[in-house]
């Protein structure tokens, strides 16, 4: 499901943007990501949203961040902590750790979209290897 991000070229000068800025990016990606693997899914319009919301809320991308962690570079683990560490008071509904780590991973994703777009599409892909067959959230 990632064949639209190996066609992705590096564009752009990532660094040059905030954290705040990449994980704004990363949000929109990540959200286009899981819309095409859901969409395939045969579904009701409402239980695909319903689908779509549970992975790019806040626990959904924390959840992500953990699974993908230990394959993290050192580099890819600093720009999670810039993101991670740019977050104020996060949102009143979710527990402000598990915000942090969900703009470390958007902040990720948005940075690998413009520097190397295969290498985003290899650790989404290692997501999709450690769903349960089947999975329909």
């Amino acid at each position: 499901m990632t064949n639209w991000l190996r066609k992705q070229e590096p564009s752009g000068c990532p660094e040059e943007l905030g954290p705040l800025q990449l994980a704004w990016l990363g949000d929109a990606v990540w959200e286009m990501h899981q819309r095409i693997i859901f969409c395939k899914k045969p579904a009701r319009s409402r239980d695909l949203h319903e689908s779509v919301v549970s992975k790019v809320k806040a626990e959904g991308q924390a959840e992500a961040l953990r699974k993908i962690e230990q394959d993290l570079t050192d580099i890819e683990k600093q720009f999670v902590r810039r993101g991670r560490n740019k977050v104020g008071r996060g949102s009143r509904k979710v527990d402000i750790v598990v915000y942090a780590k969900a703009t470390g991973f958007e902040t990720l994703v948005g940075w690998l979209f413009l520097k190397d777009p295969a290498r985003l599409a290899a650790l989404l892909d290692r997501l999709e290897i450690d769903e349960p067959a089947g999975y329909n959230h």
